[in-house]
């Protein structure tokens, strides 16, 4: 009989805040009712946690919710919130798919997949109709969110796309107002640009190349070179898009300013100027730390701007008033002049206090407009800022995501006018909120379970957290040091800890203190383990040494008194010396034997009580990293640096199986503590290779793979019951996997690893790459084709395969019952008769089940030969008026593909002729009907103003108000940067 294996499956993930691949938004808090709770102007976090997106509470360091499609396993890389509703977020992967979401559902509303490697930026269109993203694939694509599909794809860029804005989302001006060159901008004169199609996009990329692109023609109409040192790392458009900041490396901000003016003429005079340069450099700015700027961000009221690296600090600027940069410059010539009366040793008191006639913004020094404001410290490296925005009040708010697992929400008081001082000292900041209970600070090195499987250790550099397993809950944080490993003493209530300065630290959990600090070694605690009587422990280090302690409770004098306390106290026993530093350290469960793995790659057994050598196991290339004994005592299995696992029997130390498991250093190899089911000699395996693998060790086959982890595992524990195991990243997050009902057979998994491997290596070879040394095209379709396409269209050639035979059975059945009327059915396809449908029903609904943005990508693997068949269909779903928008959407993509073919046909003009009178009769009839709704609501809304109250208006005020209005003056074009 084949045996049957219960498949384990990811159950749940925590201890991760932020992932340091994606960016951090902030988020207003639009769920509060209460006022007071509104006014606090926190907000909550978006941000990307691995494959999901979180979002939390800043102010009470709360999940409010978590967003996860169970079909993707890849990274979110980029999160951007629509400027048209604050509820919808565009989230992109580390696989190149991007994903709508609906904040408010926590569900995906449109999925697009389109790159081909990790999304990196967005932009969204200004009513969130359209959508740019940019990837590592130094591609651009434009999609269309209302038809949920890809319009095309830009390239220009030779390196990964590191920003995205969409210009003139604010305003677009009409002929008159750009009419002249000296002419001035009504400010009513401004038509809302939100209605209209992008028309230009700016974008930057690692290439060092900044770049403005005409939506219209599709077209780079401008390049620039970026930076003056290396790769572009960031963009920031002012928010009243006047001017840029690209950010570089060394430190480097360069400053453009951007003629909207010229851009607006040239869209709506259709290119008539087109030798103007439309993006001005204006100077640079220079950050104090020198590393590369990956982050700059505008605050929404255009005042203050906001640049970091991946140091711990933000470098806030501020953008000063006009009547500062005048007073700035006046200066300045007055210093000029008086050293010019120096030099020539004059003392004319006119020529000092000369004409101080105001100068053009324009021509004024970068550094004369964005002076540093403060520079804010952060408690870990930032990989991303985003600002708050409250309403209109004397502080800032700075969110910033470090890359050690944390989010911290900055104040920074604004600088007041009125406030006149002769030394500018910095604004006190102060860092009114953090999320980082949830969270390790840094990675995860050693995970222990209590007895009972309830409670969970994990401890890293700095802090032992212990967890609620159920419920995923944080329930104590103690201080410690570099801890290496841990465990759970018999009772639950004490945790002790080894860490890399050779000391113990023994913690009461209940009263969350340290109990004591032993100094058991002069080399890093590499390994501890208590003896399967729970009366004795064990450690292992690099002083080459393994120290065995027991576990005493003593009586203790309280100091000033008589009285004593019972005290928890390790005795140190004995210590066994070996020849190399320890790595592992293994009690057998029957406590006949103790397994120490060495430096050497050797492993050594021990008699627990005499503490004689009783076998050397060698065989490793690498020093063996961790092992572990099975229920029975009867086998030993070791994982080394050397990437491989050994099987060894405990009898004669013999090796009984030595295979290739990782592809890279196996950190960590755990049995199943029982034998219930028979699966005490199954065993798990981490690796740095983010894979955990189960093995049967009597039949040395690979049961399952688990993957999740998106950084290298360093620690792995199995629950005492079997029916769990719990693993650590570097990635920062902690994983659950549980084990299911599921049965799988290793045949099965077998097959479905090649299915995998076939799929992926169909979509490569699919992927239509340019030929080397040929030049790319700078505009491309922005499909791309996946599994799903595949199979979409095999279903649509399916159905057509099985619709035109149908179609002509009916046909005929039709003609012969009106001689017969009563001729029996014909023989039709089962699916026909299963689903009574007609033939054109069935293939309309498999059209319909097809995503929107799959669609295209599907007919494309329809040969030539079926696009007859498919345009006879196409005749009648036009001629019945069947879902016209999706008939018109095939029809016109099928003739822009197959237009030569389609031309040259005879047999199927006279079926585009038909076509065509069935789809104007249709677009006629919908014309007509829009027609009769909108004067019908017309109507309506006639009778109900006039049924409607009457607003009061203060006649005098409004008439000042109209005077106002009339008087205004003109206001004229000022760049900001």
């Amino acid at each position: 009989m084949v045996k049957s294996y219960l498949k384990y499956e990811h159950s749940k993930t925590f201890g991760l805040i932020t992932s340091s691949a994606s960016n951090v938004v902030w988020a207003p808090d639009n769920d509060f009712q209460n006022a007071a709770l509104r006014q606090s102007k926190t907000g909550k976090a978006v941000v990307g946690a691995d494959e999901e997106v979180k979002c939390w509470d800043v102010k009470k360091g709360e999940l409010l919710s978590r967003w996860r499609d169970k079909d993707c396993v890849a990274e979110v890389t980029c999160i951007s919130q629509s400027t048209a509703d604050p509820d919808v977020f565009a989230v992109g992967y580390g696989d190149g798919t991007i994903r709508i979401w609906d904040a408010r559902i926590a569900t995906v509303v449109i999925s697009f997949d389109g790159h081909r490697s990790a999304v990196t930026v967005f932009a969204f269109w200004g009513d969130g109709s359209r959508l740019a993203s940019g990837s590592k694939d130094t591609d651009i694509i434009i999609w269309d969110l209302v038809a949920e599909v890809g319009l095309y794809r830009l390239r220009g860029h030779e390196n990964q796309i590191t920003g995205l804005q969409f210009l003139l989302r604010a305003s677009t001006y009409s002929e008159e107002e750009v009419g002249g060159a000296d002419q001035t901008i009504n400010e009513k004169g401004v038509m809302d640009g939100h209605h209209g199609e992008p028309t230009f996009l700016l974008t930057t990329s690692k290439d060092a190349k900044v770049k403005i692109w005409n939506l219209q023609s599709q077209h780079c109409i401008e390049t620039h070179i970026a930076q003056s040192n290396g790769e572009c790392w960031a963009l920031a458009v002012s928010p009243d898009e006047s001017g840029c900041i690209t950010g570089g490396n060394d430190g480097e901000l360069k400053v453009w300013s951007i003629d909207l003016r010229g851009l607006a003429k040239y869209a709506l005079r259709k290119g008539d100027e087109i030798e103007q340069t439309y993006l001005k450099e204006r100077g640079f700015l220079r950050r104090q730390t020198k590393d590369r700027s990956i982050g700059v961000k505008f605050h929404p009221r255009g005042k203050y701007i906001a640049a970091h690296g991946s140091q711990k600090a933000i470098e806030l600027w501020r953008i000063r008033s006009e009547g500062e940069v005048q007073k700035t410059l006046a200066r300045k010539r007055k210093r000029r002049r008086e050293k010019l009366l120096t030099a020539q040793n004059g003392t004319s008191k006119d020529f000092v206090n000369g004409d101080d006639a105001p100068e053009d913004l324009a021509t004024a020094d970068v550094t004369d407009i964005i002076v540093p404001y403060v520079i804010v410290r952060t408690s870990g490296r930032v990989h991303s800022v985003d600002w708050g925005r409250g309403a209109a009040s004397k502080t800032l708010h700075l969110l910033s995501a470090n890359t050690n697992n944390e989010l911290e929400l900055y104040s920074i008081p604004t600088k007041q006018a009125e406030k006149k001082s002769q030394t500018e000292d910095p604004p006190d900041y102060s860092r009114s909120y953090a999320v980082d209970l949830p969270g390790h600070r840094t990675d995860v090195r050693s995970v222990a379970l209590s007895s009972d499987d309830r409670m969970l250790a994990s401890s890293s550099n700095g802090s032992l957290k212990i967890w609620n397993v159920r419920t995923q809950n944080c329930i104590r944080t103690l201080d410690c040091g570099y801890a290496l490993c841990s465990s759970f003493l018999p009772g639950d209530k004490i945790a002790v800890l080894g860490n890399r300065n050779g000391e113990l630290e023994i913690f009461d959990i209940a009263s969350s203190t340290l109990i004591d600090t032993v100094k058991a070694h002069d080399g890093p605690i590499w390994t501890l383990h208590v003896h399967p009587d729970g009366k004795s422990m064990a450690t292992g280090s690099a002083d080459k040494s393994a120290k065995f302690f027991n576990f005493e409770v003593i009586q203790e004098e309280i100091p000033g008194s008589k009285r004593t306390t019972p005290r928890f106290k390790l005795v140190h026993t004995r210590t066994l010396k070996v020849s190399d530093d320890i790595l592992s350290l293994r009690f057998s469960p029957d406590s006949r034997l103790v397994a120490l793995s060495l430096l050497d790659n050797t492993v050594k057994v021990f008699f627990t009580d005499t503490l004689k050598l009783f076998l050397n196991l060698y065989g490793h290339k690498l020093p063996v990293l961790n092992m572990d004994i099975s229920f029975d005592s009867k086998l030993i299995v070791t994982c080394s640096a050397d990437k491989n696992v050994r099987i060894w029997g405990l009898d004669f130390g013999d090796c009984h199986k030595a295979f290739f498991a990782h592809q890279d250093s196996i950190m960590q190899v755990a049995f199943v503590p029982h034998n219930q089911d028979g699966n005490g000699h199954h065993f798990f395996s981490a690796s740095k290779d983010r894979m955990i693998k189960y093995w049967d060790g009597d039949k040395f086959e690979q049961i399952q793979k688990l993957e999740g982890h998106h950084g290298e595992i360093w620690a792995m524990t199995v629950s005492r019951t079997g029916q769990f195991l719990v693993t650590a990243s570097h990635d920062k997050s902690i994983r659950i996997w549980q084990q299911t009902d599921e049965q799988i057979f290793l045949e099965e998994e077998r097959e479905k690893e090649l299915e995998e491997l076939y799929e992926n290596t169909l979509t490569t070879s699919l992927e239509q790459e340019d030929e080397p040394g040929g030049e790319k095209a700078e505009v491309a379709a922005a499909g791309k084709q996946t599994t799903e396409t595949l199979m979409a269209g095999e279903k649509i050639a399916e159905a057509l395969e099985l619709g035109i035979p149908d179609l002509e059975v009916m046909r005929n059945w039709s003609q012969a019952k009106a001689r017969q009327p009563n001729i029996a059915l014909p023989d039709r396809h089962p699916i026909f008769l299963y689903t009574n449908t007609s033939a054109e029903v069935h293939v309309l609904n498999v059209v319909q089940k097809i995503k929107a943005a799959a669609l295209q990508d599907a007919l494309l693997v329809l040969p030539f030969t079926q696009v007859t068949a498919l345009f006879t269909f196409l005749q009648i779903w036009a001629e019945k008026q069947w879902n016209i928008p999706l008939t018109c959407r095939v029809l016109f993509f099928m003739l822009k593909i197959h237009h030569k073919q389609i031309v040259a046909s005879k047999t199927m003009r006279p079926m585009l002729h038909g076509i065509r009178q069935h789809l104007r009769h249709a677009l006629q009839r919908q014309k007509d009907e829009m027609g009769f709704n909108l004067a019908a609501l017309g109507f309506v809304g006639t009778q109900m103003r006039e049924k409607g109250s009457k607003k009061y208006v203060d006649e005098g005020l409004w008439e000042e108000e109209e005077q106002l209005s009339k008087g205004k003056k003109k206001r004229g074009f000022v760049d900001v940067a």
